[in-house]
């Protein structure tokens, strides 16, 4: 289905704003002010103002070098090549790289005005600021991610929920079959959902860090938990008197993954469990002892995944 996106929109009400006060000013090469303000809109506020700033200063340079070199040398062909010999290795020091674009259209633009004037500088210099500038206002309005992000939060807890689920009924019933899908699916969500929140940090100018991004970085942990322990799980193959306490244990926790914060009370429901079995009789086959074993494992990861929740400070539920 065609769509047009807010940045396609902004890029060209922006493009159309921008030509339009060059013209207005009659400056030379009024065009050239869209192509800087499409080049300046960028997917968050901090890239557009770096991108910004990093063009403004490679034109200011190119303005310098092409003085230099044109009116030192000669308007030829071949100075155009030896100033970009020594004009790009110049933007990567001062790191202004995104800005041998523009400043490239500008030392062609003072090339083939044959001549270096005042007016000329300042016709350029015009062109620029209008281009930046535009972009810059553009780029002022970011739509709300929020809503986005909360419904990644909610389709991750509800795969993890599930994950939890498949794991709880295995362990008391062995030959139960699944897929593995959710897997994959909350892998794909948490990668996205970083994605979106990082970038919703790079809109805001006075905000270095976003309570989701830190959240689906905690998830992410677990997750990493949650993949080791499907293996040791499905490696048992009987089922002790510790497995129903365990189901029983996962089965509250699923119940209970939201973003707020009740790990501790999990885990002293964890410790718990480990003192329980503690006291029970030892293994009386080699079976017993193995499936036990992997029991302990499982309880010490989970231990581990709730560790890691314990340490968020949790988002309003």
């Amino acid at each position: 289905m065609f769509k047009i996106g807010y940045r396609t929109a902004k890029t060209a009400l922006g493009t159309t704003i921008a030509i339009m006060i060059a013209q207005f000013f009659q400056l030379e090469n009024f065009p050239s002010a869209g192509i800087i303000t499409i080049l300046c809109i960028q997917v968050t506020k901090k890239k557009s103002l770096k991108s910004s700033w990093a063009r403004f200063l490679a034109c200011s340079i190119a303005m310098v070098f092409s003085f230099v070199f044109f009116e030192g040398l000669m308007y030829h062909p071949v100075i155009i090549g030896l100033l970009l010999l020594l004009f790009i290795p110049t933007t990567v020091i001062v790191k202004a790289t995104e800005g041998i674009v523009t400043s490239t259209v500008v030392i062609f633009h003072l090339y083939s005005a044959g001549e270096i004037t005042y007016d000329l500088i300042i016709n350029e210099v015009l062109l620029v600021t209008i281009g930046i500038g535009i972009a810059l206002i553009m780029n002022l309005y970011m739509p709300s991610v929020d809503k986005k992000l909360k419904e990644y939060q909610a389709s991750i807890e509800e795969n993890i929920a599930s994950i939890f689920k498949e794991i709880e009924l295995f362990i008391v019933q062995k030959d139960r079959k699944w897929d593995g899908v959710e897997i994959t699916k909350t892998a794909d969500l948490l990668n996205e959902a970083k994605t979106l929140a990082f970038r919703d940090v790079e809109n805001h100018f006075l905000r270095h860090e976003n309570s989701y991004y830190h959240y689906f970085k905690m998830r992410e942990k677990q997750f990493e938990i949650i993949e080791r322990v499907i293996p040791i799980i499905t490696s048992i193959q009987i089922e002790t008197e510790q497995s129903k306490d365990i189901a029983d244990f996962l089965h509250e926790l699923r119940l209970n993954i939201h973003p707020g914060n009740t790990a501790h009370r999990f885990l002293v429901q964890l410790l718990e469990l480990r003192e329980k079995f503690g006291a029970m009789e030892l293994p009386k086959s080699r079976e017993e002892f193995e499936a036990r074993a992997a029991l302990f494992h499982f309880l010490k990861e989970m231990e581990n995944y709730l560790v890691i929740k314990s340490q968020f400070k949790g988002m309003e539920t």
